[in-house]
């Protein structure tokens, strides 16, 4: 028998997008992922297929993401941050021009920085869901979709199934207006799944989704194969759970293979050892990371070695030999027929977190072309088509959250967001209603942008974020700002006094999804 195993990267960043400014700590966020995640990963799928090397991978691209890669003044702002690496990196050259070890990084860096313009501008004309969408059509990449704004679909449909529905739906259209065609997978925020999200992502037709482990070996009835292969919920779409220890030997720092001492460290960066003078302009006079990072991991200790390059992609290829015989003896101990193994991770774990993951990732997928005995890459898509006979369950509450559920969500940090949310997408329904059938042309201007707000609030970045403290005070200031935004809008909508000013703004600051259809939210569906 031969197995399958289904990869998929879950690529995903909050919208970040500040024009009130000329500069903005957090729109970093996007610059770093674009540089050292989507064009490696960009590239490396196009380099399997100049090689005639047979893979099959999986990506979602959220919403929010995709609006921030359509955006000129986000994509100009891009193109300057990398100028300015490079002009970093060009002063670097000199600086360290006595140090061979550290001149050979410079080199790297300018070189990096360089490359990534290149392409960014000369080949990809600043669009990169062109470039993801060329792939796709190749048959090699499968692109799912996501809810709009990445909103954590359990604690919405409790308070409002209508708000819920309206994530999946606005999520489904924007992937609609990317690719032309209904997406056929669908990634759950957070792997969050309650009993009748199906019934919304059936409205969607949406035929898979993927959950953790526990969120199928809990459904009732049991499920027969466990978690080699999919069932069908009662409304009709497929769950896919994903294989535990598969992710947790690639993603885990401690565990996994990102913490082996070879590796570049992420936290030592020159923007915090540096002084501001020399790094100039990149800094903008605050310590930030800049992308120029000169040590390894090296263990524990408090005294990092040099980044060797070469080092590092001798622990990338024995790793990805590694991963590919743990594959194979766990395939090889499967006691079931035609089982699929779907290992799924945040996209940005390869390359920005982990900067060889991609690498690791195309050794792996080159190796798993070579002998294809035990098992080979498929696509949850490819393989429901082919296997169109399952169980049917009802799956388990559940998340890929820390204990299971919905914890990292709902603690003391971030639990005050949650009434003004039900009152809000409470407000939202009723408006709805009210005029689905006599909205003018202002009124349609209103609702939609009392949509966009409500789902930036929805956003389960900015609850993970206060809970974990790394950005608390930015994740706090963007739900206040996008329900304060939401209530003056409603209250001059109720009142008959929209100030049109005020809506334009709100129209400048947060303008994705142009054709956000707001009678998703009515009550009774269109």
């Amino acid at each position: 028998m031969v197995g399958h195993l289904a990869l998929i990267l879950h690529a995903h960043l909050p919208f970040v997008r500040h024009p009130e400014h000329e500069h903005f700590l957090e729109e970093d966020w996007l610059f770093e992922a674009i540089t050292e995640t989507y064009i490696p990963l960009l590239q490396m799928m196009q380099r399997l297929l100049n090689d005639n090397v047979p893979f099959k991978l999986t990506m979602s691209l959220t919403p929010t993401l995709c609006a921030m890669l359509q955006d000129e003044l986000l994509r100009e702002r891009y193109v300057r941050h990398l100028d300015l690496l490079t002009d970093l990196a060009a002063r670097e050259q000199k600086r360290n021009q006595n140090q061979p070890e550290l001149a050979e990084l410079s080199d790297f860096y300018f070189q990096l920085f360089s490359d990534s313009r290149r392409v960014f501008v000369d080949e990809w004309k600043s669009d990169l869901i062109a470039a993801f969408r060329k792939l796709r059509e190749t048959g090699a990449l499968e692109i799912i979709g996501c809810a709009a704004t990445h909103g954590l679909l359990p604690i919405i449909q409790q308070q409002s199934r209508s708000t819920a529905r309206a994530q999946v739906l606005i999520g489904r259209d924007a992937y609609v207006d990317l690719f032309g065609v209904d997406p056929i997978g669908f990634w759950l925020p957070e792997c969050a799944y309650d009993p009748e999200l199906d019934l919304v992502l059936q409205e969607a037709n949406i035929r898979w989704f993927v959950l953790d482990a526990h969120g199928l070996l809990f459904g009732n009835p049991q499920p027969r194969r466990a978690i080699y292969a999919p069932c069908y919920t009662p409304a009709g779409p497929a769950a896919f759970a994903r294989d535990r220890d598969s992710s947790r030997q690639v993603w885990s720092a401690e565990e996994g293979y990102p913490g082996d001492p070879a590796y570049r460290e992420f936290y030592r960066d020159v923007g915090f050892d540096l002084p501001l003078e020399h790094l100039g302009p990149v800094a903008r006079g605050i310590r930030k990371f800049s992308g120029v990072k000169y040590h390894r991991i090296t263990g524990r200790k408090k005294h990092k070695e040099v980044y060797d390059r070469t080092q590092a992609e001798k622990a990338a290829n024995a790793h990805a030999t590694h991963f590919l015989e743990q594959r194979r003896a766990q395939f090889r101990q499967l006691a079931t027929v035609d089982p699929i193994v779907v290992v799924p991770f945040d996209a940005e774990l390869f390359g920005h977190w982990w900067f060889e993951g991609p690498r690791f990732l195309e050794l792996f997928i080159r190796k798993t072309a070579f002998d294809q005995k035990d098992f080979r890459l498929t696509t949850p898509s490819e393989y429901l088509a082919t296997h169109p006979t399952q169980q049917t369950i009802e799956p388990a509450a559940s998340s890929w959250g820390g204990e299971g559920h919905l914890e990292v969500w709902i603690d003391k940090n971030n639990s005050w967001i949650y009434p003004h949310l039900h009152i809000a997408g409470q407000r939202m329904t009723k408006l709805a209603n009210t005029h689905q059938l006599d909205a003018n042309d202002l009124n349609n201007r209103i609702l939609k942008q009392l949509a966009r707000e409500l789902l930036l609030t929805q956003s389960s970045d900015w609850a993970f974020l206060m809970r974990t403290g790394t950005a608390r005070e930015y994740a706090t200031k963007r739900t206040t700002d996008h329900l304060g935004r939401f209530n003056s809008l409603h209250n001059q909508f109720v009142a008959g006094q929209v100030d049109e000013k005020f809506l334009a703004d709100c129209e400048w600051r947060d303008n994705l999804f142009p054709k956000l259809n707001w009678r998703y939210y009515c009550s009774g569906g269109l």
